[in-house]
């Protein structure tokens, strides 16, 4: 069998998950999920995890695997995505790897060492705190996560403290590691990299109608739950859209509408920085999809593109 990979990527609420799934019933695939949020357990509605009925007609990995205080990284899902990869083709399957998570997907692509870039965000953020708080504070940050690379560095040279933390933030790796103990042997994997490109007014609508489902369906109860099992409001896995906006609602910051308000123009920011990282990577074949009849030509597409693809 031909070492080859699908991949399926997009913005949140793009439709990934459909054609997923459409094209592993029709070419003998199992769906290697890479969403940093669905990996863990009770994160269902919102995360927009496979419902129960799709996990059943195909066979789905790194979808409910961690407690949410779990630490997994972008490293960690880089070793065992190719090891499940290398599973697969022994049993003559196709991997079909579908996320909106940039970050595991390139890693997995390209290998963390080419993944490790600039978090624009981040990085802002780590120079306003060193505006407020000098040049100790970030590195006392570093010792905390990365005490050995700190115990290389002085405060002064903040830049190469600044950089080891964001390598931290991005991959859960210290950056001395890296040079010790990372090789990614030559994987001979072709990935073919598809990804779904929607009008953008239309997906904006597509998301303020999920984010209503995703009410209508349970999430402020889903996050009562969750919080109810003693898991803190202060983890990173909740410390994300949907999840984080109901919080606050539920500590009587602001209403119910308000954050459903917050919910649906976060949503629509995510998937705007989602098309923006994906739109650097010249590999992807896009796809134009204006409604859910199009998918059917997707599939098409898909399969016959991946069906020739040579290295």
């Amino acid at each position: 069998m031909e070492r080859k990979v699908i991949v399926i990527v997009g913005p949140t609420c793009s439709g990934k998950t459909k054609l997923s799934i459409s094209l592993a019933e029709k070419m003998n695939g199992e769906i290697i999920s890479a969403d940093s949020r669905q990996i863990y357990k009770y994160l269902d509605i919102g995360t927009a995890k496979p419902l129960p009925e799709e996990l059943r007609k195909v066979k789905h990995h790194f979808v409910d695997c961690f407690e949410p205080e779990g630490d997994y990284n972008v490293s960690k899902f880089e070793t065992d995505a190719l090891n499940i990869i290398e599973k697969l083709f022994a049993e003559n399957k196709t991997p079909i790897l579908c996320g909106g998570s940039g970050l595991y997907i390139k890693a997995l692509v390209d290998g963390i060492f080419n993944t490790i870039d600039v978090d624009v965000e981040f990085r802002e953020e780590l120079k306003k705190n060193r505006e407020l708080f000098g040049n100790e504070h970030l590195y006392e940050e570093l010792k905390k996560v990365d005490p050995v690379s700190a115990a290389n560095m002085l405060p002064q040279n903040w830049k190469r403290v600044m950089r080891a933390l964001e390598v931290y933030h991005l991959s859960g790796v210290p950056i001395r590691q890296f040079q010790e103990i990372y090789k990614r042997d030559n994987v001979n994997i072709s990935f073919v990299q598809f990804g779904l490109n929607w009008e953008r007014q239309i997906l904006y609508k597509n998301i303020e109608k999920r984010v209503d489902k995703m009410i209508g369906d349970g999430l402020v109860d889903e996050v009562e739950k969750i919080l109810s099992k003693g898991y803190s409001k202060e983890l990173n896995s909740l410390n994300t859209v949907g999840y984080k906006e109901i919080i606050s609602f539920l500590n009587n910051e602001y209403p119910l509408e308000r954050a459903i308000e917050l919910i649906k123009r976060n949503t629509r920011r995510f998937a705007k920085r989602q098309m923006t990282w994906f739109r650097k990577d010249e590999r992807i074949n896009w796809i134009d999809v204006t409604n859910d009849k199009d998918f059917s030509s997707a599939e098409s597409f898909v399969r016959e593109t991946f069906g020739r693809f040579e290295k």
